[in-house]
């Protein structure tokens, strides 16, 4: 039988995290031996040095390693001084760790709808729900764009409150000129193995000007020990290990380079997607986007989805259910049309392909495909 057409090109991958490690291999795995032969396999040495590292890369006093991005945002709650029954104000267009971490702080989510160009948090909705219990805002940097600090800012200082970034899809990105993770009092990193800086597996850290607020997560992290077997508080295991503090300090020295190749990738696709019916990302003024994610929006994407799926080239969506309309948070009695803009994002948001090493080929087969396929 003949192959179609269609099935004999190539298949364009959603993103392709093996072949970045291809020039790192070597690199990596002598940074894995010297550790294999000297035991420092939760935190150590490496992890020490990353945390210097990355501190410096974003322009921040200290990081604090951490096991995931989850663990990273639930320690920073908690340093910031979240009690149960506290609310954290946050949007509903995120991935659900963003909540997770409110909730398993102690803490109550409350939503606020989105901007409709960017998908971040819309800061003209967010005085409207701050209430006597509100403690912390939580802007989320989706898809490598960054939430617009600079009002989120002036409400948190108008009203006494904390300002958490969720900067898990920002790696690398500025707002006004300043790095995201260095704008409130704190920021959670994930280094999830398809972020812009992945670990070899799970991780993720904690950024803060803050000398207190590092040194509760550090306790926290590690079962609350200020001092071995001097336990403060209770805590958790929630340590980075220094297999993955190694290999990201050497994936730290190329962030930019592969930032600059997404950017790359994304350029193109705008240029041959931005008179489409498809509705293409465009950075926002003074916010630098690094493309973690490239994500159009077309009212038939689920099945635009299926015709790229067909050609063989993968996508992602991202995220397809709102958080209020999630079973999870079915006690938060939020019904549908509380949140149209982050509600239509979910319905409309298709995630192409794009990674550092992404060919011109490859882009311009997925938009001529997307391109009959919208005609």
């Amino acid at each position: 039988m003949k192959q179609s057409p269609i099935a004999a090109r190539e298949k364009i991958p959603f993103i392709d995290i093996v072949a970045q490690h291809d020039d790192l291999l070597p690199e990596i795995l002598e940074a894995w031996e010297r550790i294999l032969r000297n035991g420092m396999f939760a935190g150590g040495p490496e992890v020490a040095a990353f945390e210097d590292e990355f501190a410096s890369y974003l322009g921040c006093s200290e990081t604090v390693g951490t096991g995931s991005g989850t663990s990273a945002l639930r320690l920073a709650l908690q340093a910031l001084g979240i009690r149960p029954g506290d609310e954290v104000i946050t949007v509903p267009h995120t991935f659900i760790a963003t909540t997770e971490a409110i909730t398993q702080a102690g803490g109550r989510p409350v939503f606020v709808d989105v901007e409709p160009h960017t998908g971040t948090m819309d800061p003209a909705r967010v005085e409207a729900a701050i209430t006597d219990r509100t403690k912390v805002l939580l802007p989320v940097h989706l898809y490598g764009q960054s939430a617009d600090m600079n009002p989120l800012l002036e409400l948190a200082r108008k009203h006494g409150l904390k300002v958490l970034e969720d900067a898990a899809q920002s790696h690398g990105s500025r707002y006004h000129g300043r790095r995201t993770g260095t704008l409130g009092d704190a920021a959670a990193f994930s280094f999830y193995p398809g972020k812009n800086l992945g670990a070899c597996g799970e991780a993720g850290a904690v950024a803060t000007d803050d000398a207190q607020v590092a040194r509760r997560i550090r306790m926290l992290r590690d079962h609350g020990q200020s001092e071995k077997y001097v336990h403060q508080v209770e805590g958790t295991n929630a340590r980075m290990d220094g297999l993955q503090g190694a290999a990201l300090r050497i994936k730290l020295r190329r962030l930019d380079g592969w930032n600059a190749l997404r950017s790359a990738v994304a350029r193109r696709y705008t240029a041959r997607l931005r008179d489409s019916p498809a509705q293409v990302p465009e950075p926002a003024p003074g916010r630098d986007h690094v493309y973690h994610l490239y994500v159009v929006r077309h009212p038939r994407r689920d099945e635009l989805r299926t015709r790229l799926g067909e050609a063989g080239i993968a996508t992602g969506l991202h995220y397809p259910v709102p958080l209020h309309l999630q079973p999870a948070y079915r006690s938060l009695s939020l019904g549908r049309g509380a949140f149209p803009h982050a509600e239509r994002w979910a319905a409309e948001g298709l995630s192409l392909p794009i990674f550092p090493g992404m060919t011109d080929g490859q882009v311009d087969r997925v938009c001529e495909t997307l391109l009959a396929a919208m005609r």
